[in-house]
């Protein structure tokens, strides 16, 4: 490889607005006024479960168009994408920069959990559990909010390189802070963004509107207008104030020297728990091609990784593909070896990983009194969702050591995936960012 460098320029990007707070606060208006400045060009609205477009069309001189989508996060993403080109080309013609509005990315992010959660539904695990309380809560796994996240950082990175200027808005509140062990803390509160958790981390300028306070720059990425964490306080900003003022006055966006910011994404180079579960969950994937992918797994780290398997329950990687290999192995009809081929020993005495757990027979199984006690009191201290894979893998290794009986395995497997979704649930019930239990939002 050879190392390219190159000097920094010293311009401003094209900013990545965040306005947050409270009902009522003034955010869409703020977003709306941006239109009227003779700095910017062509405006677009895009309303995401807000429904304010229309009314702030009278404001005395905004001048902005009201993109039309179905609600869906496909026409959402296309209506970005198409404004996204339309601002560039508009750039090389010498224009006016174009304004892109999203109200709000709150609604946006809900849209994107439903989405995760009707996919759960569709989950054998739960719709047996809906089918016995039609009112039962819908378990959304760890796939699925990484999929959800996934397509939150799709949309994201169009609006870090829109090549103009974005707006996003979204709501913000007081909610229950909560302490290390999951329980909420009496008589505390924690401010929250309504939105995914990286929002305010992603936008390169954070504001905070308040029915009853003054409006202040909760951060902002800029050498003329930084604010240093742990060192400035939010500082506030005049009574006149408006986006045009903050952007070109406070941030120095020179239109005339502005570029989209320089995003390199991370690239994987390793493969991910999800696809070495789906290459081993397709019925073509062979044993010995599972055991490749066992190999590959345990070298990652990924003993302690829980998937949705083939029937929609969760369960640990590894042990999936255990199990997985030795379905295929049973499947396939051995094959008589040549006359000139010595015979090669039994596929269930090739070496494995050191860290393989041992599958034995279900029936030679006993359950230990004494563990049984103690994986009991463990169940019933799980805080986290890491603490519940913990024990999840324990329960999964006293069966394969015959510590544990298929019936009290899938009882105590049970217990613990409750747990966890009972855990889970209380948090998002007491305001805690959903995203940070899942990842991970």
């Amino acid at each position: 490889m050879t190392l390219r460098t190159r000097k920094p320029t010293g311009a401003v990007p094209w900013p990545l607005i965040l306005i947050e707070g409270g009902e009522k606060a003034g955010k869409s208006w703020a977003s709306a006024v941006l239109s009227a400045s003779p700095k910017v060009g062509r405006t677009f609205w895009v309303d995401v479960g807000e429904g304010a477009a229309d009314e702030y069309g009278a404001i005395p001189g905004v001048n902005y168009e009201i993109v039309e989508h179905d609600g869906s996060f496909t026409a959402l993403y296309e209506a970005v994408a198409e404004i996204s080109t339309i601002a560039a080309d508009t750039l090389k013609a010498g224009g006016k920069p174009v304004v892109l509005v999203i109200d709000s990315m709150s609604a946006e992010w809900d849209l994107i959990k439903d989405w995760a959660t009707d996919r759960a539904k569709s989950s054998r695990a739960n719709r047996k559990r809906l089918a016995e309380d039609p009112n039962a809560d819908v378990r959304v796994p760890m796939n699925l909010w990484n999929d959800a996240n996934a397509r939150h950082r799709k949309l994201m990175r169009l609006l870090m390189t829109f090549p103009g200027i974005a707006v996003m808005t979204a709501r913000g509140r007081d909610v229950a802070a909560i302490g290390d062990d999951g329980q909420p803390v009496e008589g505390k509160k924690e401010y929250k963004v309504e939105a995914q958790r990286t929002l305010g981390s992603d936008a390169s300028c954070w504001v905070r509107l308040s029915r009853d306070a003054a409006p202040v720059v909760i951060g902002a990425r800029s050498v003329h207008a930084g604010i240093r964490p742990g060192v400035d306080d939010p500082q506030p900003m005049p009574k006149d104030w408006s986006l045009e003022w903050l952007i070109f006055d406070a941030l120095k966006c020179d239109p005339a020297t502005a570029r989209v910011r320089d995003l390199v994404e991370p690239r994987a180079e390793a493969v991910t728990p999800e696809q070495i579960r789906d290459e081993a969950l397709r019925p073509a994937t062979g044993f010995e091609r599972i055991r490749e992918l066992y190999a590959e797994a345990a070298r990652l780290g990924y003993d302690d990784v829980t998937l949705m398997n083939g029937t929609g329950d969760e369960e640990l990687l590894l042990p999936m593909l255990v199990r997985l290999g030795n379905e295929r192995r049973s499947e396939q009809a051995p094959a008589a070896p040549r006359a000139d081929e010595p015979e090669r020993p039994p596929l269930a005495a090739a070496p494995e990983p050191a860290s393989a757990p041992r599958v034995t027979r279900p029936e030679s199984a006993e359950t230990d009194p004494v563990w049984l006690d103690l994986i009991g009191q463990r169940i019933d201290q799980i805080r986290t969702r890491e603490a519940g894979t913990k024990v999840y893998a324990e329960v999964v290794a006293a069966f394969n050591d015959r510590t544990c009986t298929p019936a009290d395995r899938n009882a105590l497997l049970g217990l613990v995936t409750a747990k966890v979704a009972a855990v889970m649930a209380q948090r998002e019930a007491t305001g805690e960012q959903a995203g940070e239990s899942e990842a991970a939002a």
